[in-house]
């Protein structure tokens, strides 16, 4: 795969990275040693950035990833954490220096290393981004060593470009897939100005992208394709990118079809769309078993798609998705 830096962290990562979200057993339940061939199977596929976070099973991310950094020491991955969400709410009055020290030293733990590779803000209120202080404490866990570089994960396009004017925002974290087209228009442009790197996330909705879904299909109770689908738990526009179940599972059926015609598999082609859009470092798909996390990581080695497929998705996202979500995020 070809490497890109990611933006002012200096790092080359892998165009396809590993989101493991779903090692949390927040998607359902992993064992650890599924969760480790995982990791396997997308490191040797050339995968060479883990993106994880503290309250990822309340740690158990982070720490299958640290078991796994201990058993491949010289795998080179880039590991990419998050913190904030273990507060009451993610909001101004708990980001503090004292709560980051003691969120970074948890995941410093639970990775086993002595400096983080990178730190996200995890989705927190608008109101952290336009507060200095809290960017002069990053400042200072970066000074201390306890970080190496720090980002921010966001859910909203005004709260990725606030993140891009700080000077010391390594990357801004973001969704963008093909039911999730808003950040092509701002976003990514000013990435590509201020030097940041672009982090895309949920590149699949939430698997709807893959076509592998009906409307008949069930998720478990403890997936958020279950739990989250009206946002009662976290942002709605996590769970299947803030498209209403039916409405996606339709429209995914009409993206699939055009892969299939362009001569790609639809999850292929739906990580071939993110990462070959200008901007984006990396985009970081999950996968709950080796097959998938291979077959993500060879969407990175995808030629240039048609330009009658990309207007066709473009065409697709106008008509049936953009009035439901373009003006939300």
């Amino acid at each position: 795969m070809e490497p890109r830096t990611l933006g002012r962290t200096g790092r080359d990562v892998s165009t396809i990275g590993l989101g493991t979200w779903q090692l949390g057993a927040d998607w359902g339940d992993v064992a650890q040693s599924d969760a480790f061939a995982v990791l396997d199977a997308a490191h040797s596929s050339g995968v060479t950035i883990f993106d994880t976070a503290d309250v990822y099973g309340d740690g158990r991310s982070e720490q299958t990833i640290g078991e796994w950094l201990r058993a491949n020491p010289d795998s080179g991955v880039f590991v990419a954490t998050k913190m904030i969400r273990r507060a009451d709410a993610p909001d101004l009055a708990h980001a503090t220096l004292e709560n980051f020290r003691a969120w970074t030293d948890r995941s410093r733990r639970n990775l086993g290393v002595d400096t983080l590779d990178l730190v996200q803000l995890h989705c927190p209120t608008s109101d952290v981004y336009e507060t200095d202080r809290v960017f002069d404490d990053l400042d200072t866990l970066v000074a201390d060593g306890a970080i190496a570089n720090y980002g921010v994960s966001v859910e909203t396009v005004a709260e990725a470009l606030r993140a891009i004017e700080r000077p010391g925002v390594a990357s801004v974290q973001i969704i963008l897939n093909a039911f999730r087209r808003k950040p092509l228009e701002e976003v990514l442009p000013a990435a590509i100005a201020a030097g940041v790197g672009i982090i895309a996330r949920v590149p699949l909705a939430s698997g709807l992208l893959s076509g592998r879904y009906t409307r008949e299909t069930t998720f478990a109770e403890n997936d958020h394709r279950n739990y989250n689908r009206d946002g009662s738990a976290f942002d709605v526009g996590e769970t299947f990118s803030g498209v209403d179940y039916e409405t996606g599972v339709d429209a995914a059926q009409r993206f699939s079809a055009l892969a299939r015609e362009a001569g790609l598999e639809p999850a292929t082609a739906a990580l071939a769309w993110v990462a070959q859009q200008p901007g984006v470092t990396t985009v970081i798909p999950g996968a709950r078993n080796p097959e998938q996390a291979r077959a993500n990581a060879a969407a990175g080695e995808v030629g240039p798609l048609p330009q009658d497929f990309l207007d066709a998705v473009r065409d697709l996202y106008d008509e049936a998705i953009r009035p439901l979500v373009h003006d939300r995020w």
